[in-house]
């Protein structure tokens, strides 16, 4: 059963004597043997440079085994996917293919007939559903573009990267999927996918996260010292602990909540299948985190982790303002003054999740069927369309 509310945090694997100067050094000239005792791939790099993917080709003898495999500034060959360290990153990736959907298998047409009916939604409901395909179609560009030019460049491990691709489809999913609703319902596409640029809340949490893309992003930037690779893990935190688990969640209520009330049925469900793409995103994430923590102690730190649980803090005003300008009224049952208790209840989960304390103690969770929302394998019972497993092709079950 997956929850956001009980992500699990033991995918992590305990690494041997990580970091020591033994280890490394038993990495420096291993690789993968093509033909009998012969071919190997082998890492050359300059001291101190990250592995980036773009390694020369070594000949000798050493097949790679296990333990040399490392989430980041591992000297491995990182092109030789098998014999796996992190099975978990491997369970994650065929889960995330088990999970595969299309915005078009959805239908939009009860949301076409209420969007064109005069009377069918109020303006405030309207402004919802506008704001969040505003700020949801940049959003998952914004975290597409860091996977690609941030984590994915320095990420030394195969499996790992094998679901970081499908991670990256997902987000180009997502996105087609925004557009699907709005070139559906009509809308002005100028509008929403210019909203980032001129709606404040939207601009300021996507501001706030541009800051974590841009230095991984440079070429000149490597990890491999205990500065850089607090940086890289700085990165893995602002994107899946502060984006991913705790940006998305106002819009993914509200959305969810036009579906509980028999509105807006296509992009709820559209909302709820990448929710449960995200809450995926974010179960991978929390393992890399506290891999990396376990592999490199030295990295956390208690200026970092002091450090971090600021811009977790920072990150819950910033949802929390985007919450009042969605809902300056209450609408769908819901107000602002929920969303404050949520928001805390979310980030106090996000920490526990990572090994740092709570940083809104006693907080609630006014949205407790949003836990049933995201469990991947719980029977859906979704207004008049019936899916068993959620499950891919063949595999959906329609009744």
């Amino acid at each position: 059963m997956l929850s956001f509310d009980d992500v699990p945090v033991s995918g992590a694997t305990t690494a041997k004597n990580p970091g020591s100067p033994a280890a490394a050094a038993s990495t420096a000239d291993k690789g993968l043997d093509f033909s009998p005792g012969q071919v190997e791939m082998n890492v050359t790099m300059a001291p101190g440079a990250g592995v980036t993917g773009l390694e020369q080709i070594a000949m000798s003898a050493h097949r790679i085994t296990v333990d040399e495999k490392r989430i980041i500034n591992c000297r491995a060959d990182l092109n030789q996917l098998v014999p796996f360290k992190y099975e978990w990153a491997w369970e994650k990736y065929l889960d995330a293919c088990a999970n595969h959907w299309m915005p078009q298998e959805i239908s939009m047409s009860r949301d076409i007939a209420l969007w064109k009916d005069p009377n069918g939604l109020s303006e405030d409901e309207r402004m919802i559903i506008k704001r969040n395909l505003g700020f949801f179609s940049t959003a998952d560009s914004l975290v597409a573009n860091n996977l690609v030019l941030a984590i994915y460049r320095h990420i030394t491990n195969p499996e790992c990267r094998q679901y970081l691709l499908r991670q990256a489809f997902e987000e180009a999913l997502h996105t087609h999927a925004y557009q699907y609703v709005v070139e559906s319902l009509g809308i002005d596409e100028g509008e929403i996918f210019n909203m980032y640029r001129e709606i404040p809340s939207i601009h300021e949490k996507d501001v706030f996260q541009l800051q974590f893309t841009q230095e991984l992003a440079d070429p000149n930037f490597h990890t491999g010292t205990p500065a850089t690779d607090q940086r890289f893990l700085r990165n893995l935190i602002g994107y899946y602990i502060i984006m991913e688990g705790i940006f998305f969640y106002v819009g993914f209520v509200q959305m969810l909540s036009f579906g509980r009330q028999n509105k807006m049925t296509g992009a709820s469900e559209q909302f709820q299948y990448i929710m449960r793409d995200e809450s995926m995103h974010l179960n991978y994430g929390i393992d890399v985190i506290n891999q990396v923590k376990i592999e490199n102690p030295h990295l956390w730190t208690a200026e970092f982790q002091e450090e971090i649980q600021a811009l977790i803090r920072q990150g819950v005003e910033l949802e929390y303002a985007y919450a009042v300008d969605t809902m300056p009224r209450g609408v769908l049952g819901l107000n602002a003054q929920m969303f404050s208790e949520y928001l805390r209840f979310i980030a106090n989960r996000r920490c526990r999740q990572i090994g740092l304390p709570e940083q809104y103690p006693g907080a609630k969770n006014p949205f407790p069927w949003m836990s049933e929302m995201i469990d991947l394998k719980k029977e859906k019972n979704f207004f008049e369309t019936r899916v068993i497993d959620y499950q891919t092709g063949g595999a959906l079950s329609w009744d």
